[in-house]
Formats: structure tokens, sequence, C-alpha cells
């Protein structure tokens, strides 16, 4: 093998999933290689173990030196030395990631171009127009999260794109003893930034009629959003009335917006922001998760890390999910219909149905030991996702680049 670096264009981060995923890559790197990393920008780190910073400094201290120097000559650099792996959103347009309205790249990403250049994809819109496949065109290849998005993309003309699943951290994420902080409840968990795509709006609907057949039930969610503007178009859902207002910090007002569309105030827990290694031992405390997506472009990180931890889940079964069902790992919403009022780039979208979410939230609180064995396959299944085996991956896919 001869490649020397691999460049991470975007920003690292513990608290969302691009940054998440290119945290862990480039942690995986530095601690297993076989690729010494790179990065292109300042980590945006909530909170970091000791070991964590240690490994990150000298890739910070070589990045601000990298910056200077292209600055100091005033134009672009190209080195034939550097892989850089390129995060791409809507349209295969750079800096531009599907989860994201303004997205942060590294600033050395638009001064440093490297051999080859590769571009990486999680995208939930489609009818691509010409400009758009030239743009994925001209990378040396593609990285897709997910089959959903390989295909999808082949189909619509990029010649050149693969899939790698994302990872999961298992020595975090794993099952082990809850704290029984919620001991008296039946609680359900709720994960990923509040937007129309990832189905909060049915999660709610569904919750309330739940909460009446069970008043020991209790919704804990995990919704925060940093780009509060991608919550407008929860406007059009026929489940809820509104989209969530926000505070002058910027934050979400997400309460006030589940109580608002009818979720009982005492049986509702907004958790806020959490840097990610807070979520394990939030997630073994759960007796099942619950992700009704429209659509993922990726494997949905949330639901994997909820699966690694023995959660029972819910997952409904179109695009990106595809990926991580298998088998009894979960349980699986297969009636997925159109979404109503839909256009053409959301036309591959699909919607769960109230009732059979509700079916399967029946199933597992009146049938806890088959919750628990779901939960178990699903950890096991998990265990073969780890970062370390996903990143070994991504290097095979890239590695005849070379």
């Amino acid at each position: 093998m001869k490649i020397k670096r691999l460049a991470v264009s975007w920003q690292l981060s513990d608290l969302h999933g691009w940054g998440i995923f290119g945290l862990n890559l480039v942690q995986t790197l530095v601690r297993h290689g076989p690729v010494t990393p790179m990065i292109l920008t300042e980590p945006t780190l909530l909170e970091a173990s000791e070991e964590e910073l240690q490994e990150l400094r000298p890739l910070i201290s070589e990045m601000r030196k990298v910056i200077a120097t292209i600055k100091a000559q005033g134009q672009s650099a190209h080195s034939a030395q550097i892989a850089i792996l390129h995060a791409l959103g809507p349209d295969f347009k750079q800096g531009e990631a599907s989860n994201m309205l303004s997205f942060k790249q590294g600033e050395a990403s638009n001064m440093l171009s490297g051999e080859p250049n590769i571009g990486f994809t999680f995208f939930e819109k489609g009818k691509f127009a010409a400009d758009a496949i030239e743009r994925a065109n001209a990378y040396d290849r593609i990285l897709a999260g997910s089959t959903w998005n390989r295909d999808y993309g082949r189909a619509s003309g990029v010649r050149d794109i693969e899939f790698v699943s994302q990872g999961v951290d298992t020595s975090l994420f794993h099952p082990s003893s809850p704290s029984n902080a919620y001991s008296n409840h039946f609680t359900i968990f709720s994960g990923g930034k509040l937007e129309l795509r990832k189905g909060q709006d049915l999660v709610v609907a569904a919750f309330r009629i739940f909460h009446d057949r069970h008043p020991d039930s209790l919704l804990i969610t995990s919704w925060q959003n940093h780009w509060p503007e991608s919550t407008l178009d929860l406007v059009t859902s026929m489940h809820v009335s509104e989209a969530p207002e926000v505070d002058k910090d910027g934050k979400l007002l997400i309460a006030d917006w589940a109580v608002a569309n009818g979720a009982p105030p005492e049986s509702f827990i907004d958790l806020g922001w959490l840097p990610n290694r807070k979520m394990p031992s939030i997630l073994r405390d759960m007796d099942v998760a619950v992700f009704p997506n429209r659509c993922e472009g990726g494997t949905n990180l949330v639901a994997m890390e909820a699966m690694a931890c023995g959660v029972p889940c819910i997952l409904s079964g179109n695009t990106g999910h595809l990926d991580i069902i298998a088998g009894n790992n979960c349980f699986v919403l297969e009636d997925q219909r159109p979404m109503i009022g839909s256009n053409g780039q959301t036309e591959m979208w699909r919607e769960s149905q109230i009732e059979e979410i509700l079916e399967n939230l029946e199933i597992i609180y009146s049938d806890r030991s088959k919750a628990k064995m779901r939960g178990t396959t699903g950890a096991t299944f998990m265990r073969t996702r780890s970062w370390v085996h996903q990143t070994a991956e991504l290097v095979t896919k890239i590695e005849d680049l070379f």
C-alpha cells in the first residue's frame, strides 16, 4: 500500500453525525493505522478525555502550520502525498452536507488539493441535475454511506461510487447494567436532530396514543439541532401543528413543542445537548428506541449506537436502515408508503404508519423477554460494525487509487 496520508476535510466533533464520523475515523487511524490521518480544521469537542486530546494535538498543530504556509504563499497548493476525503452534500457540492445547513469544512480544504480526491456523501434527496453528476464524476471516487445511496448514485450516472458504512465505538456502546434511573417507567428513546426526515412527528403522534394506554410510559429524546432552520419542514406534517420555536441562544424549545403537540409534560424529557460519550449510559436505561425515519442517506448512527447497547429498536424498513436490518436484530416497520406531499427530490422518502409503530411498542411492552432477545441480537450484529472494522473497510475501498 502506498497511501501516505489521509486528510479529513470536515470538522471533527462529538455533537453531530458528520463530526462523530470524522472524529472516530481519525482516532481509529491514529491508534490502528494503516494510514496516518491529517485534519483540515479545528475540532470542536464538548467533552474529551486527556487521551483523545493528546492524540489530536499533533494533528491540530500540523493543520495550523499547513494553513499558515499556504496563506504565506498566497495561492492554493497541491500534494501528491495526501489523499483528501471531502464531505459532500446535496448535489455533491463540497461543504454542504445534507444534514447541515451551514456545514464547516476545513479552511485548508479549499486551499489544498490531494491525490487522489475522494468524496463522501450521505444524500437524502435525488433527481440529480446533469451538473451534479458532473461534480461527482470529477472526484477519483465517491464513497456512499449506504447501499441505497450507492445504487441510486450508480443509476443516476455516477461512474465510480462504493458503499462504506459508518461504525460504532464498541468500547463505549455495548450492553451493560442499567442505572435504573427510570425503574418505575417504560422508557422510550428517540434520537436524531429534529426534522421531518427523521420522523419525530410520528414518534410524538404514536406516543400520545401509547401513553393514554400506558401512563407509566416516558418519552426521552435527544433531538437538539445545530441547524434549527431544518425543522421548518415539520409544518408540512399532518401529525403536528407547527415547528418548534428557538430561544435567544439558538436552542430549540423541544419540550414546549412536544407538549404543544400532545405529549404529556410529566412524561416527556428533552436531554438537550449531549456529547457522544454520555449516550451509552442513557441508552442502557431505555426499554425501546424508535426510529421511524422517512429517509437515511447513511445507516443512522444513533440507531446503530442504540442497537450496540442492546436496546430493542424499532426501525423503518427503508433506505439506509436496510443496511442494519438483519434477521431478528430489530423490530421492522414494514408498511412503508410514499410520503404524502413529497416532491421530485423526496419521492424516495417513505412513511411509516402510526398503527404499526404502536403494534411494535405493544409487543415490546407486553413481552420484555422477547424484546431483550431482539436487543441482544442487535448488539451482537453491531460488534461487526466497529469503527476499527469500518475504517479498515474504508481504506480497502480506496487503496487501489494509489
